[in-house]
């Protein structure tokens, strides 16, 4: 009986591995399917609201792409930058999406940086800006450091010599930081 209960306990907290990460997944595709039907009235046909903006998305997306619309589309973000605190929402959004998604990625090169050359510690991070001439600073680059288990981050303007680019991709080097370190590392 001694052995035997140590053992329940180890498969119980080996399953609730294997069932945590599963089951949570399943609760928040599940919410959000629920939500974004909702969203629509479309509580009778579950994921049909995901798939219509999925669509509308998309159908955006072609017509922002193409020689017509682009004036009008112009147009309307110049429109939504002028208007005060619309306009400082509406750039700080596009801005980061296009970090991610856009022409102008922005996360694309990751870095170690020497936070403490006397013990030797390095923060994961990615390079944004190699010149900040624009704010007089001339030897400082533009460094972004995500928070782990979070989508803020810190954006710290560091020595040129303190960064150390990485042969990894954004991807890879993303994961392992904002999982806390225990992903993206075989």
């Amino acid at each position: 009986m001694k052995t035997l209960l140590p053992k329940l306990f180890r498969y119980f907290f080996q399953g609730l591995l294997v069932v945590g990460p599963l089951g949570i997944t399943v609760y928040v595709l599940y919410v959000s399917f629920t939500w974004l039907d909702s969203l629509l009235r479309l509580e009778d046909y579950p994921g049909l609201g995901l798939l219509i903006i999925i669509a509308s998305i998309t159908f955006l997306g072609y017509l922002a792409s193409t020689i017509l619309s682009k004036p009008i589309f112009g147009f309307l973000e110049k429109l939504l930058e002028r208007i005060p605190l619309v306009g400082l929402i509406y750039t700080s959004v596009k801005d980061l999406i296009e970090a991610f998604v856009g022409n102008k990625k922005k996360f694309n090169r990751p870095v170690a940086v020497m936070t403490n050359p006397s013990t030797g510690f390095k923060r994961l991070g990615f390079l944004t800006q190699e010149s900040l001439s624009q704010f007089g600073q001339q030897d400082l680059v533009a460094v972004y450091f995500p928070h782990s288990y979070n989508i803020s981050g810190n954006l710290v303007l560091v020595p040129k010599a303190l960064v150390e680019p990485l042969d990894a991709s954004s991807a890879d080097v993303m994961k392992f930081v904002v999982s806390g370190g225990v992903s993206g590392v075989e």
